[in-house]
């Protein structure tokens, strides 16, 4: 078993463990083909381990398996449009975006040209987050609310102890690796 394949697989064992959470079997390689080509990404690689060992279901949980395309695809959306928010009602503008256009009609598509270039996050659970992407893993869960950017946890099943089990929990310090959302962590 792989690093990636134990992180996730470690991180969907803590959570059953818990017992607060409904878990369903887990998503299989057809399935995980079908909702990467929907939806145009592709799962880190402990996403797709945590979800092949079993889907949680339930309140603030993308249900892969079952949510129709519309609804999976603005889960997706919700980092980009809260930037977006920020950069119209805020004042945002990220520093690696050169001058901040005048008109806020040239601004938002300025900024949606750089979003469309950022790492893509996934949904794990209500705002929180893993960055897409086959062969990674490790990364700290984000909670990204607009602009407001933490890290949750060292990897994904530090933040099934944090979020889920026991916040006084040991649990080893994270560090951003994702470029631009990383920049945003307070």
């Amino acid at each position: 078993m792989t690093h990636a394949a134990r992180l996730g697989a470690d991180a969907a064992a803590r959570l059953k463990a818990l017992g607060k959470v409904s878990i369903e079997a887990g998503l299989t390689d057809a399935e995980f083909e079908h909702i990467e080509q929907l939806l145009g990404f592709e799962f880190s690689d402990d996403h797709r381990a945590f979800l092949a060992a079993g889907l949680p279901v339930g309140a603030s949980w993308p249900n892969w398996r079952s949510e129709g395309r519309k609804s999976l695809q603005k889960r997706l959306q919700l980092p980009l449009d809260g930037i977006l928010f920020a950069v119209e009602w805020n004042d945002f503008w990220a520093d690696g975006w050169g001058a901040r256009p005048a008109r806020m009609k040239d601004a938002l598509r300025s900024a949606n040209y750089y979003l469309a270039r950022v790492p893509r996050l996934v949904p794990v659970y209500s705002h929180r987050y893993l960055p897409a992407g086959r062969g990674s893993f490790g990364h700290p869960v984000l909670s990204v609310i607009q602009t407001e950017v933490t890290a949750c946890g060292a990897h994904l099943a530090d933040y099934i102890d944090l979020e889920f089990g026991s916040e006084a929990a040991d649990l080893a310090p994270a560090r951003p690796t994702v470029e631009f959302w990383s920049d945003l962590i307070a």
